[in-house]
């Protein structure tokens, strides 16, 4: 059993639809604090940088030498810490995908596309095909893009690649919440590994976001949950099969500092 000691950030922070600047300076105020409290992983929503603005995709489509993800990935260097945030990547000669992009500290970028399109998505975006795993201190991780994960291949895929922690960034509302809670909850406990949660707090394309960023166990239980807290960092430590959560405030003066710069 792997008894290496990893620590992910959620990041539970405001976004402005379509502002990428402005969402740019609250990714870098939550990377700073995630860095200082010692986590390993930062994870934002999905398309954190842009807001859910699928009628948008196409004009805030970033490609991958863009100067935004080269701001991004600095930070990720600066504070050696790795990074996955939401965008909408731009392809050539095809409709942009809903995207992760994995900043890594040593100045790499990795991608990974949202496989499992639904509602207006597939007017506008491409749907990706692979799974993407990466690995941070011993531990084997893989990603989801919100409605990916409410498909039973996606996370069985998972399974066969033996990951041992399956981290879903999201777009997730107050009505939706109990349902997809309750499917994470079961792709922990059939799946037999930890799941985790990043999930947009506030509006963004006209959906009221739950917050409640949270991590089961492979178990199925809940372990930790950062409530409807806007602007915080929930830092959750695993260590094997023990998992330990806390829910910090943003720093205001850090996040002031960002937005002013």
């Amino acid at each position: 059993m792997n008894s290496n000691n990893l620590i992910i950030a959620l990041a539970q922070i405001p976004i402005v639809d379509g502002d990428i600047e402005a969402n740019l300076k609250q990714h870098h105020a939550a990377i700073v604090q995630a860095a200082e409290l010692g986590a390993d992983l930062v994870v934002f929503p999905e398309l954190s940088l842009t807001g859910y603005t699928i009628e948008r995709a196409a004009d805030l489509a970033l490609n991958a030498k863009h100067s935004i993800l080269r701001e991004l990935s600095e930070y990720a260097v600066t504070h050696q810490i790795s990074v996955i945030a939401g965008l909408f990547k731009e392809l050539p000669a095809r409709k942009p995908t809903i995207s992760a992009v994995v900043c890594n500290p040593t100045g790499e970028l990795d991608f990974y596309a949202k496989q499992y399109l639904h509602g207006s998505e597939e007017e506008y975006c491409s749907a990706g095909h692979h799974n993407h795993c990466m690995r941070l201190k011993g531990y084997k991780l893989t990603l989801a893009v919100c409605a990916d994960f409410c498909h039973p291949r996606h996370s069985s895929e998972a399974g066969e690649n033996e990951v041992d922690v399956y981290i879903a960034s999201a777009l997730v509302s107050h009505a939706g919440y109990e349902t997809d809670a309750e499917i994470l909850s079961e792709i922990a406990k059939d799946r037999r590994f930890t799941v985790l949660l990043s999930n947009h707090i506030g509006e963004t394309g006209g959906w009221q976001a739950a917050g409640n960023s949270a991590v089961w166990n492979s178990h199925g239980k809940q372990m930790y949950n950062t409530g409807s807290q806007t602007g915080c960092v929930g830092l959750v430590e695993i260590t094997g099969q023990d998992i330990v959560g806390q829910t910090l405030a943003l720093d205001v003066n850090t996040l002031r500092a960002e937005v002013m710069a």
